[in-house]
């Protein structure tokens, strides 16, 4: 009995989705001795939109830049399902990026010398994916969020609010399995903020780890799960 019961624990464990995302006792600081974050852990699971709440000051982007292996830990690591990445070279670690990371920035981050769609399609030229497969698929995300400008129109010509819009439709291009998002919707009116959560939603349920950083209390309430900083 002990051992059948054994066995399907084991059986259990092993159908169990590991996460797409684990921090683990992570540590950062920019000053020596005043750490921004100390032995900080969660896990981002597959299916789930986690939100970052706190008080501003507390570390949520510096985390999410930590997740996103753009920042190194002073202590502990970030696993990418459940491999450990802190002694990955940074090419290692950009290539990872590039696979399996999309980024929704805080002030867009759109490259001012590229054209709309072109900042959109960026991120497949780094996957070696088809040109033509990836513009169409650039257009039919920016119809989606109403981003109703010409596609060879450059970002200081947009609104604050479409350029968010923008760098929403390049991170979701390549349908990445990790979605972080730093106040994706901060310069969204109501309606359009609805449709972008719901866009967050809709990619969490179709696999992905989702991760947003966020004032709003509405945005958190959507969420799966919320964790305060």
């Amino acid at each position: 009995m002990e051992g059948e019961r054994a066995h399907r624990a084991v059986a259990t464990a092993e159908r169990m989705p590991h996460p797409a995302l684990e921090a683990r006792d992570v540590t950062f600081e920019y000053v020596r001795g005043r750490p921004v974050l100390e032995s900080w852990s969660a896990r981002f699971m597959p299916g789930t939109i986690t939100a970052l709440t706190g008080p501003s000051g507390r570390g949520k982007s510096t985390l999410l830049y930590l997740l996103g292996l753009m920042l190194h830990p002073a202590g502990g690591d970030v696993l990418v399902d459940g491999e450990p990445v802190g002694a990955l070279r940074d090419r290692d670690r950009a290539r990872l990026r590039a696979e399996r990371f999309g980024f929704v920035f805080q002030d867009a981050a759109l490259d001012p010398t590229r054209t709309v769609l072109d900042n959109v399609t960026e991120t497949s030229l780094y996957r070696g994916l088809d040109r033509r497969d990836s513009t169409g698929r650039a257009t039919e995300l920016l119809a989606r969020f109403g981003v109703d400008v010409p596609p060879n129109r450059r970002p200081g010509q947009v609104s604050g609010g479409q350029a968010q819009r923008i760098a929403l439709c390049r991170a979701l291009l390549n349908d990445p399995q990790v979605l972080l998002a730093d106040e994706p919707t901060g310069n969204l009116d109501p309606t359009t903020t609805d449709l972008v959560v719901d866009a967050l939603r809709e990619h969490a349920r179709a696999g992905a780890a989702v991760i947003v950083v966020t004032h709003s209390p509405v945005v958190a309430h959507a969420c799966d799960v919320e964790i305060g900083l």
